[in-house]
């Protein structure tokens, strides 16, 4: 898509089943307690704990980000969806983030953010395009939960919006907003008249961003450089990694690396996934995997990253992986490596 040299890209991602960092659910749950909610309220259902949010060294699934969602509608039905997209701020996409305030102009911005759109934390699929002068962005929540879906879509529209406006000082002038769902209370109405400084188009029958296309050619005043070439090429290697990974097979990766101080029960990731073992079984072969193959595989990843750092023991490594004697992880770190993870520290 193109006009006047200006090119927009598709996004990279076409669902928004992918796992993300722990940074939206962080959010999230801050707004929850916000209200009154406890944390582990907000976290019921998903799995994790405060700690593991604490961590921020783990990825979640996207399941359980919808989890928190919905126990956020639930416990605190009048939080606006608008309001909740306007605390996302660039920052809040580490380094994805990092490349987009680096981003010479406005629309180098834009495609680094379709390009890389699953390392974000959005359900709704933005599908831009440029027509008749103008950036034409529409939010696809064909695909979204129908009690959670135009929650959702104007969250992620508003955090959309809200970060292209901290790019531009100025912001994006005379951008129209329209969202497909129904007028809220008057209270969000205003609110949200605050925020984009115009009413949006509730009940429109599509949910759309749309702002003057010459935008995406101004440049941007911190822009360019070797900090957006190195964060851009950050960004191509972790979402690299991501993408090699796929499937019922990596999600289980994520469930049980939230799970590993405990030992990663089996029962305990098929009741996060709600299946039986025998069914996780079965898919997991037809995957051409297993879910002790699993186990193993995260449990040797994160043992030479931690022992990389020269900081733990082997002994308090083997507790974080879950095992109850360093001598079972020794000789497990032995089958995986060829050697103990004495002498690979001592490389």
């Amino acid at each position: 898509m193109s006009t006047d040299g200006l090119d927009l890209e598709r996004p990279a991602a076409l669902s928004w089943d992918f796992a993300r960092d722990p940074a939206g659910v962080t959010l999230v749950v801050g707004v929850g307690v916000e209200q009154g909610v406890a944390a582990a309220a907000m976290l019921a259902g998903t799995g994790l704990s405060v700690q593991d949010l604490d961590t921020g060294e783990r990825l979640v699934t996207a399941r359980q980000e919808l989890r928190v969602v919905r126990n956020l509608r639930t416990a605190a039905p009048g939080v606006s969806p608008i309001a909740l997209g306007a605390r996302y701020r660039a920052e809040t996409f580490g380094v994805l983030g990092f490349a987009l305030l680096s981003s010479a102009t406005l629309g180098e911005a834009a495609n680094l953010a379709l390009r890389f759109l699953d390392l974000s934390f959005t359900f709704a699929i933005p599908e831009p395009r440029l027509e008749q002068g103008a950036v034409v962005v529409d939010f696809d929540d064909s695909a979204l939960p129908s009690d959670v879906r135009d929650f959702l879509v104007q969250r992620d529209l508003t955090a959309v919006w809200k970060v292209l406006d901290q790019l531009r000082p100025g912001g994006l002038e005379a951008a129209a907003i329209s969202f497909a769902g129904p007028l809220p209370p008057a209270g969000q109405v205003a609110e949200a008249t605050r925020l984009f400084q115009r009413t949006p188009d509730f009940g429109a029958g599509c949910n759309r961003l749309r702002f003057d296309a010459t935008l995406l050619a101004e440049r941007l005043p911190s822009g360019g450089g070797s900090a957006h070439t190195l964060s851009e090429a950050m960004c191509a290697d972790l979402v690299s990694r991501r993408r090699q990974r796929t499937g019922l097979a990596h999600e289980v990766r994520v469930l049980i690396a939230q799970r590993l101080a405990a030992g990663a029960p089996m029962a305990e990731v098929c009741a996060a996934l709600g299946m039986g073992e025998r069914s996780l079984r079965r898919r997991l072969v037809a995957e051409g995997t297993s879910y002790q193959g699993l186990l193993d595989e995260v449990r040797e990843t994160l043992a030479v990253q931690l022992l990389d750092t020269g900081l733990l023991s082997v002994e308090d490594v083997a507790q974080r992986l879950g095992y109850a004697e360093a001598s079972s992880f020794i000789v497990a770190f032995k089958r995986w490596r060829g050697s103990t993870p004495t002498r690979t520290c001592a490389c």
